[in-house]
């Protein structure tokens, strides 16, 4: 079963990260939203057991998992994060004009930084801690299905999901 923190929990905005209710040392899920639509799900720790937490956590370890990854994902840089290529490639070029895009050709604009914009001004997440990697990999690809009533993530569904939602 989903945590309904992943549907209903409190939004947080991107443009008040860090956030300090986001756990230091988890594996877990996050969903990403702009107003009421899923944009993105995912997930962090992969290879964390819940010994592996609560081993980082007695010895204070810092931004592994599900803090590391909404980090990166608010850096805005695409460099190593899938999400923010996304981002990048499908609600900020589409918006730019040809000015910004010849400006960022010649170096005079960056792109990470339009992206980092973008995400902070418009984007919301929710997250949800897991037992460990195995349990967040499975909620990651049920909502990748499009099983909650937002549908599938528009930036990176499963392709079953993809393909039911071309057939209607």
């Amino acid at each position: 079963m989903l945590p309904k923190a992943l549907i209903h929990g409190s939004l947080h905005r991107f443009a008040d990260w860090p956030n300090d209710a986001v756990p230091q040392v988890a594996a877990g899920v996050y969903t990403i939203w702009r107003s009421d639509a899923l944009l993105y799900v995912g997930m962090a720790g992969r290879s964390l057991t819940s010994d592996d937490v609560a081993r980082h956590r007695s010895e204070s370890a810092r931004g592994k998992g599900l803090f590391s990854r909404l980090n990166s994902h608010a850096c805005g840089r695409r460099s190593g994060d899938q999400f923010c290529v996304y981002v990048a490639d499908r609600l900020v070029l589409p918006t730019l004009a040809p000015h910004q895009i010849e400006a960022i050709g010649r170096g005079e604009l960056a792109m990470d930084g339009l992206t980092r914009t973008y995400i902070r001004e418009h984007l919301t997440y929710r997250f949800a801690e897991a037992s460990g990697g195995a349990e967040a990999r499975e909620w990651e690809a049920t909502i990748r299905r499009g099983v909650l009533s937002a549908g599938a993530p528009l930036l990176n569904p499963l392709a079953r999901a993809i393909r039911r939602a071309a057939a209607i």
